[in-house]
């Protein structure tokens, strides 16, 4: 498929995980992308997977407004257009409400909210110009509790409304606003867990599909979402979890 030749994609923590999945479906299906993130050897090495001329790497810290103005500018000057942000970039601190340090709080808020609003604000313009669409990351966390997670539960709960009053405020004129929400998906920040055999025997029997998601399953439905097929998908938090939120929470009884 070539679903997005000739379009211009932003993808931010584009370093790892779900965000290099993301950068090499969308190259893949001929888009350009702007690589972002706060570590250049590592969006030099998701560089490196893509075709010459497909790419710029741009380092930035997405909680800072004028490092997001710059990397949307650049974005723009480098290729021309804008067609698809895609805000990934994010951080998942755990602990209870007291215990958990403050610096926590003002760090989810920081990256997982304002880098969301920062990167919506600043390209939206150009979107609109485009007639483009936004994919933001939220997370099965921002549809519904965690224990141990309330930072980061509060930090995905206000990227899954502001996905919703974005699209609202945009889509008369032509932007779609839409969320894919993961369950457990294997990255950096998971990857300590696939050794805690307890946990995990946890999550199998909660997660129908009985497995976490491989970061490039999520990236298939953000390459989804943002192409002509859900061109009247707007507004969505759309659960990318294996079935999790199919259960009504009672435990499997045979």
């Amino acid at each position: 498929m070539s679903r997005f030749t000739d379009k211009v994609v932003i993808v931010t923590g584009a370093g790892s995980g779900i965000g290099a999945a993301t950068a090499r479906r969308f190259a893949a299906e001929g888009a350009r992308v702007t690589l972002v993130g706060r570590d250049r050897a590592k969006l030099e090495k998701v560089a490196a997977s893509l075709p010459q001329g497909q790419y710029l790497v741009h380092p930035a810290d997405v909680s800072n407004w004028d490092e997001v103005q710059g990397l949307v500018a650049q974005t723009v000057q480098h290729f021309g257009r804008l067609d698809v942000l895609v805000n990934n970039a994010g951080v998942a601190p755990t602990g209870s409400l007291t215990d958990t340090p403050m610096e926590d709080w003002h760090q989810v808020m920081a990256i997982d909210v304002n880098g969301v609003f920062y990167g919506c604000r600043a390209a939206m313009p150009y979107l609109i110009a485009s007639q483009g669409s936004v994919i933001n990351l939220s997370s099965v966390s921002g549809l519904g509790g965690d224990w141990g997670m309330s930072f980061y539960n509060a930090a995905k709960g206000a990227v899954s409304n502001f996905t919703r009053s974005l699209a609202l405020e945009y889509g008369r004129q032509g932007v779609r606003v839409n969320a894919v929400c993961p369950a457990l998906t294997w990255s950096d920040l998971t990857a300590d867990m696939k050794n805690d055999d307890a946990l995990m025997a946890k999550f199998k029997e909660r997660i129908p599909m009985g497995r976490a998601a491989e970061p490039e399953e999520v990236a298939d439905v953000i390459a989804f979402l943002a192409s002509h097929d859900a061109r009247f998908v707007n507004g969505v938090n759309l659960p990318v979890d294996g079935g999790l939120h199919a259960s009504n929470g009672q435990p499997p009884q045979a």
